[in-house]
C-alpha cells in the first residue's frame, strides 16, 4: 500500500488548486468582490471562533489556512485542535483574528473543506475502532469526491485508516471486466507482471475457484468480492496452504455493523467505499466578534 508521505507535493498542489477554485466559485471569478462583506468598513478588525457542534475527528487544517492565505495576510489563525485530534460538542477548533471582510469572505469556503474532510476522518475512525482488536487493516477506495482524491486519502490516514492505491498509475487492481477483456485470470496476471513487475499486483476474485487461479498466477493481493464469512475463512485456509502467501482483502457491502466479524475471519485488509463516499459533513459553526 502507498506511503502517503511521498505524495506530499501532490497534496500541496491539490490544496492550492482546490482552494483557488473554491474562492473563484464563490466570488464568481477573478476581480469580483464579496458584495455582502463590502458592507463592512474596509479597516474593521474582528475575531472569530470556529466551534464544533458535534464530536468527530478534525481534518482539513491546511485547506482552511490556504483559503485565508489566498485572500491575503490579514487573518491570523490559532489552532486549538489539529488534524487527527478528536473534538467534542462545543469545542473551539480554532480562533481567527484580523480583517473582518476577509474573515467573512473566506468563512464558508474554509469551513466546507474542514467539515467535509473531518467527516471522512470521523467515519474512518469509527470503522477503525470496530476492528482495532484484530490485525486487519482498514483501506479506502477510489470512490472519492472529484478533485479531492489526495485530500480524502489524507483524511482517511488522519482517522486511522490505511490508503489503498492512490490512482490508476501506482498499483494494479485487476477486476472482473479487466479479466474478461484479457481472456482470463492467468492471462491478466501474466501480462501485468511482464509490463510492470515493480507495481503492486492485486486482482479481484468472485469465488474459491478464481482464488486458486489468482494464487497460482502470483497475485500479491487478492480481493475477495462479496464472499460469505464461511468462504472468507476457507479462502484463508487455501491461501495458508499455498506457496504464494498473498494478502487477502475483503470487499463488497461491508458496513460498520458487519466489519468486525469480517475482520475476525483473519483477512489482512478490508476496503470500504463508505469512508469517502457516504459522508455527512461535520457540523461546525463560526461566531464572529467585531472589534471597536
Amino acid at each position: 500500500m502507498p506511503n502517503f508521505s511521498k505524495y506530499s507535493e501532490q497534496l500541496d498542489r491539490e490544496i492550492n488548486s482546490a482552494c483557488r477554485n473554491a474562492l473563484l466559485e464563490d466570488l464568481g471569478g477573478e476581480g469580483n468582490e464579496d458584495i455582502t462583506a463590502s458592507l463592512i468598513d474596509i479597516n474593521r478588525e474582528a475575531t472569530a471562533k470556529l466551534i464544533s457542534r458535534e464530536s468527530g475527528v478534525v481534518c482539513g487544517q491546511k485547506w482552511f489556512d490556504e483559503i485565508f492565505r489566498l485572500l491575503g495576510s490579514d487573518v491570523e489563525i490559532t489552532w486549538h485542535k489539529n488534524d487527527g485530534d478528536i473534538c467534542q460538542t462545543n469545542d473551539i477548533i480554532c480562533q481567527l483574528s484580523g480583517n473582518a471582510r476577509k474573515i467573512l469572505t473566506g468563512e464558508r469556503s474554509a469551513m466546507n473543506f474542514l467539515q467535509t474532510l473531518s467527516s471522512t476522518a470521523t467515519v474512518t475512525h469509527q470503522y477503525a475502532a470496530k476492528i482495532k482488536h484484530t490485525k486487519c487493516q482498514l483501506l479506502d477506495t477510489r470512490k472519492t469526491i472529484p478533485g479531492m482524491r489526495f485530500g480524502q486519502k489524507y483524511a482517511v490516514a488522519c482517522g486511522g485508516g490505511t490508503n489503498h492505491r492512490l490512482g490508476l498509475h501506482d498499483a494494479y487492481l485487476i477486476k472482473e471486466n479487466h479479466i474478461i477483456s484479457c481472456g482470463g485470470i492467468g492471462q491478466a496476471l501474466s501480462l501485468a507482471i511482464s509490463q510492470h513487475p515493480d507495481k503492486l499486483l492485486e486482482i479481484e476474485v468472485e469465488n474459491l475457484n478464481e482464488l486458486h487461479q489468482a494464487l497460482d498466477g502470483m497475485a500479491q493481493v487478492i480481493m475477495l468480492d462479496n464472499f460469505s464469512l464461511t468462504d472468507m475463512q476457507e479462502a484463508i485456509r487455501i491461501r495458508n496452504s499455498h506457496s504464494n502467501q498473498a494478502k487477502l482483502e475483503a470487499s463488497g457491502n461491508i458496513c460498520i455493523d458487519s466489519i468486525a466479524e469480517v475482520a475476525e475471519t483473519g483477512v489482512d485488509y478490508i476496503s470500504v467505499g463508505a469512508l469517502t463516499k457516504n459522508i455527512k459533513a461535520l457540523d461546525l459553526s463560526m461566531r464572529i466578534d467585531l472589534q471597536e
